[in-house]
C-alpha cells in the first residue's frame, strides 16, 4: 500500500455492524412468522370491503417482503424497512375508509393487527431514536383509533382494543430498549477499542522513535566520530586513506539505520537497470510511476555499491513524495551521459521547510544525503510551494 496521507488504517464499527447484522437477521426470523400468520388471516378475512382488501394487502405485504429480502441479504436494510414502516402507517391512516360500511362480526382483531409491531421493528432499524419512539407509540395509539372508528366506538371495543393496544405498547417498548442497549454497547466497545488501537500505536511510535535516537547515538559515538578523530590525525597518504574509508563506512551505516539493507556485490549495472531497479522499487511502494531515461549508448556502468545508493536514496524520495504529497505529479527521471548519473524525483506537493525536520528524523539526512555522500555523490534538494525536486547526481573519480 502506498504510504500516502489518505492511506489511513481505519478502524471503523466493528462490533456496531456486526450487532445491526444481528438484529436484521433477528429481525427477518420474527417478522416471517408473524407476517405469514397474518397473510392467512387476511386472505379469509371479511372486515374490509372487497375492493380495498387486495390493494391493501398487495401493498403491506409487497413492502413486508421487501424488508425480509433486505434483511435476508444485509444489503439496503434501512431503507426497505424504512419504507415498511411509512406504508403501514399509510395502510392503517385509510383503514377506516376500507371498512367503512361493513359492521365487524367479533371483537376478533383484523390481520393488519398482527404487524403493528413490525412496525416498531422496522422503525428500529431505519429509524434515529426519537422517530424509533415514534413509531413506537404512534402505531398502536393509531391502531387503536381507527379500530374503534371500524366499531363505532362501541363500548365492547373501548375495553377489548385497549388491552391489546396496551400489550403492543408494552411489547414495542421491549424491542425498542433492546435494540437501543445493543446498540450501545457495540458503540461502546468500538470506541474503547478505536482509544485502545490508538494508545498503542502512539505508544510504539515514540517506542520506535527511542529506538531510533538510541541507535543514532550508538552510532554516532561508535563510527562517525571515530572516523573524525582519525581524520584528524592523520598525516600521511596511508592514514588519510584509512580516515576516508572508516567515514564512508560510518556515512554508509548512518543511511542504513532505518532500513539497515546490507551494500550488496560491487558488480557493476549499467543505467538502465538503474532505471529498472528505481521504477520496480517505486511499484512496490505503490507509485504506478513510468522512470524517464536519457541514457547515453556510451555511457559507463556504475560500481554495484553506487546503483545500490541510488536506488535505495531515490526509493526514500519516493517514499516522501507519497506521505508528504500524496504522490501528486510524481516523477523520476534517470539521465547518465559523459560519464555522469543523475537520478531526479519530483512532485507537485506543497513543499516544506528543510530547516523544520527533527534532528531525529533520517529520510533525507541519512536515507538520501549521507548515503549518497558515502558512495562519494551529492544529494540536492530543491523544494517550495510549486513542489520538491531530489537530484542523486554520481560521477567516477577520475585521477
Amino acid at each position: 500500500m502506498p504510504r500516502s496521507r489518505e492511506a489511513t488504517s481505519g478502524i471503523g464499527t466493528f462490533t456496531r455492524s456486526r450487532v445491526e447484522r444481528i438484529i436484521s437477521i433477528a429481525t427477518a426470523s420474527g417478522s416471517v412468522i408473524i407476517g405469514t400468520q397474518a397473510f392467512f388471516i387476511a386472505l379469509g378475512s371479511t372486515q374490509e370491503r372487497p375492493e380495498w382488501r387486495l390493494p391493501l394487502m398487495v401493498v403491506v405485504f409487497g413492502a413486508l417482503a421487501l424488508m425480509l429480502l433486505a434483511c435476508a441479504i444485509g444489503r439496503a436494510v434501512r431503507i426497505a424497512s424504512g419504507v415498511f414502516a411509512l406504508v403501514y402507517v399509510g395502510a392503517l391512516a385509510t383503514w377506516p375508509v376500507a371498512t367503512a360500511g361493513v359492521v365487524p362480526e367479533s371483537l376478533d382483531e383484523p390481520w393488519i393487527w398482527f404487524l403493528v409491531n413490525l412496525a416498531t421493528l422496522a422503525a428500529v432499524l431505519a429509524f434515529p431514536l426519537p422517530l424509533q419512539i415514534a413509531w413506537t407509540v404512534l402505531a398502536p395509539l393509531l391502531f387503536y383509533f381507527v379500530r374503534l372508528v371500524q366499531g363505532g366506538f362501541a363500548p365492547d371495543f373501548w375495553i377489548a382494543v385497549g388491552l391489546d393496544v396496551s400489550f403492543a405498547l408494552i411489547l414495542g417498548g421491549v424491542l425498542l430498549a433492546l435494540g437501543w442497549m445493543l446498540r450501545s454497547v457495540a458503540a461502546n466497545v468500538d470506541e474503547t477499542r478505536a482509544r485502545a488501537v490508538t494508545s498503542y500505536t502512539r505508544a510504539a511510535a515514540e517506542d520506535a522513535a527511542e529506538q531510533e535516537r538510541v541507535a543514532v547515538a550508538a552510532l554516532m559515538h561508535d563510527s562517525v566520530l571515530a572516523a573524525l578523530i582519525a581524520a584528524e590525525r592523520a598525516t600521511t597518504p596511508r592514514e588519510r586513506a584509512l580516515a576516508a574509508t572508516m567515514a564512508r563506512e560510518a556515512l554508509t551505516r548512518l543511511a542504513n539505520t532505518e532500513q539497515d539493507p546490507h551494500e550488496g556485490t560491487d558488480e557493476p549495472r549499467d543505467a538502465t537497470q538503474l532505471a529498472d531497479d528505481i521504477e520496480a522499487a517505486a511499484s512496490e511502494l505503490g507509485a504506478d510511476v513510468d522512470v524517464h531515461r536519457e541514457i547515453a549508448t556510451d555511457s559507463d556502468p556504475l560500481p554495484g555499491r553506487v546503483a545500490r545508493a541510488l536506488v535505495l536514496a531515490a526509493t526514500q524520495a519516493v517514499a516522501n513524495a507519497l506521505q508528504h504529497a500524496g504522490g501528486a505529479g510524481l516523477g523520476i527521471a534517470v539521465l547518465a551521459r559523459d560519464g555522469r548519473v543523475r537520478v531526479e524525483v519530483h512532485d507537485a506537493g506543497e513543499g516544506f521547510d528543510i530547516a523544520a525536520i527533527p534532528d531525529d528524523r533520517l529520510g533525507i539526512r541519512a536515507s538520501i544525503v549521507a548515503r549518497i555522500a558515502a558512495v562519494g555523490g551529492v544529494a540536492d534538494l530543491e523544494t517550495g510551494p510549486n513542489g520538491t525536486t531530489v537530484r542523486l547526481t554520481w560521477r567516477p573519480v577520475t585521477s
